[in-house]
């Protein structure tokens, strides 16, 4: 019987880095290896089998339909091939060894700092890779197998995941000093003046959060949005710029310090964002997610 030679791991994550990335160097960089030593493996594995799958040009990487398909193949079977470690994983010592984590950008600063010294107290031979990214990439991360689970905000769309809700975070209007519209404890939406809100941009689920809370469509239609952090709206709010949205997390970590801002809750019924773990469903480490996700629940 003739010998069957199959491509190998590391050449199929040669590939689906080059997929990912479309230069030879930045694939080489995430994979921890030479340029020469990527393009080396995939010669190699389009002399195995037969085909070429990239079309290779001094400035252009393009992909050949019949590469296209193989390099989605070549994502889903490491997929495959990394939870067979998850199940050996799984069978071992609760949170333990490697796990990755992706953490929403208007999360990661005011919950990362007060959770990762207790885990680490906790679960010593926990090794967490942390990777701070938007919900629409950390969600495509984690069915791609980049990562293993997120760390978000609900409602949104992430395909097919199980999560666990950790607690809900309250909205705030936040404004500068002496422009509070009413002198209620809470904003209610009908107050808010849309020609000087600043919100995230598009991209951020914090935006639609607030946005969906007030049920204004006039809002989304009038509010300047900003490719900026929260902090950065912040200081444009002390400086008299605007009024913004907060998550009272964000108020807890004190991101009002130091600053002539006043906050209020928004008066409405759906204020509130639910902080969420999400894993792939039917993940090998669904104890190990769960176990996180009760761990992440009782630092708060």
């Amino acid at each position: 019987m003739a010998a069957t030679y199959l491509p190998t791991l590391k050449q199929l994550q040669y590939l689906v880095a080059l997929k990912d990335h479309g230069h030879f160097g930045r694939a080489a960089e995430a994979c921890f290896v030479t340029q020469s030593t990527l393009s080396a493996g995939l010669r190699e594995l389009e002399t195995l089998i037969g085909v070429v799958l990239v079309e290779r040009t001094r400035r252009v990487v393009r992909f050949t339909p019949l590469g296209d398909g193989i390099a989605d193949k070549a994502r889903r079977v490491l997929r495959e091939a990394e939870e067979l470690g998850d199940m050996a994983r799984a069978a071992g010592q609760p949170l333990s060894g490697d796990m990755r984590m992706s953490v929403i950008p208007t999360i990661a600063p005011f919950m990362l700092p007060r959770i990762l010294p207790r885990l680490r107290k906790d679960y010593p031979d926990l090794k967490l890779f942390l990777r701070e990214e938007p919900s629409g990439p950390a969600c495509e991360g984690l069915h791609n197998g980049r990562t293993d689970c997120v760390l978000l905000a609900l409602p949104y769309a992430c395909g097919e995941v199980t999560s666990e809700t950790l607690f809900e975070d309250r909205l705030f209007v936040a404004y500068p000093s002496g422009e509070e519209p009413t002198a209620l404890p809470a904003i209610p939406a009908s107050a808010i003046d849309e020609t000087r809100l600043l919100l995230l941009e598009d991209g951020h689920c914090l935006k639609d959060h607030a946005l969906g809370a007030c049920n204004r469509p006039e809002l989304r239609a009038e509010a300047t949005m900003l490719g900026t952090s929260l902090h950065t709206i912040v200081q444009m709010v002390d400086n008299g710029l605007g009024i913004t949205m907060l998550p009272e997390m964000a108020l807890k970590a004190g991101i009002l310090d130091n600053t002539n801002i006043t906050a209020r809750p928004l008066d409405e019924k759906n204020a509130v964002r639910r902080i969420a773990l999400v894993w792939r469903r039917a993940s090998p480490r669904e104890k190990d997610f769960r176990l996180m996700a009760k761990a992440l629940a009782d630092v708060q």
